[in-house]
């Protein structure tokens, strides 16, 4: 027992629910406990013969039908069975909801962290490219996020805005001789278009990529020469990056 009434009742329900699953582990011993997570996560572990439940913070008041949805779906997941269709239904519901994406926002904002390194690289001036573009594709007036490479070269994600912090970074795989400038143009130009077609939440669902941002993809200039290119050299530089060398991967999110 804790001293908090509501942990308690919570523990009960994943008491009740691990039942359902294995009736002679309904009573094992189960420790609730909310955690700062950044955004909304939420886990389950065993250990020592326990279960240990972390919620993210977030979701503290979230209503106790959610809560044995949330049972069900973590619980099911650990025993590697169904998720029931409605708890699954009940609980993407609840996180999906304008306020609760309000407070993930939020959370992320408050403890997110996103590591600038700058916008000058060897080969490419990411402001450059950006100010181009936008002269180009958006007539000058799309507004500028903060720019940065990443911090370290990736070649599984070439690219992405973080809505959150509003910013674009950059692989710094692409800062290389080796890569033409219509390549890390079109990397930068997907995410712009992120700023310029922001997410849509439809039906509990997100959608970053509608109908309309890949109509304006098509736009760029060199759509096809570089996805080709990215495509045909994607083995060759991911070898290159275990030599310390840039690399390169399809695509950006």
């Amino acid at each position: 027992m804790s001293l908090d009434p509501v942990i308690d009742e919570i523990a009960e329900v994943y008491r009740d629910v691990i039942g359902h699953y294995d009736p002679e582990r309904s009573g094992v011993s189960v420790h609730v406990s909310f955690y700062p997570y950044v955004g909304i996560n939420q886990t389950i572990r065993v250990r020592d013969g326990s279960v240990y439940v972390r919620i993210a913070e977030v979701c503290r008041d979230m209503p106790i039908d959610v809560h044995q949805a949330l049972a069900h779906v973590l619980v099911a997941k650990l025993f590697r069975r169904r998720v029931p269709k409605r708890a699954r239904e009940l609980y993407a519901e609840y996180i999906s909801s304008p306020q609760m994406r309000d407070r993930a926002a939020a959370s992320r904002r408050d403890r997110g962290r996103k590591v600038i390194t700058g916008t000058d690289g060897s080969f490419y001036d990411l402001e450059e490219l950006f100010s181009d573009l936008n002269t180009k594709y958006f007539w000058g007036t799309l507004r500028k996020p903060k720019l940065t490479w990443s911090a370290k070269p990736t070649f599984r994600i070439l690219g992405h805005f973080d809505s959150h912090h509003d910013t674009i970074v950059i692989s710094r795989s692409l800062d290389s001789g080796d890569v033409p400038r219509y390549v890390i143009e079109y990397v930068m130009y997907h995410e712009m278009l992120h700023v310029f077609h922001p997410t849509v939440h439809h039906n509990g669902r997100r959608y970053n990529h509608t109908p309309e941002f890949r109509r304006d993809e098509e736009r760029f200039e060199k759509f096809e020469e570089a996805d080709i290119w990215i495509e045909t050299n994607a083995r060759k530089l991911k070898r290159n990056v275990k030599k310390g060398q840039s690399i390169l991967r399809r695509i950006v999110r």
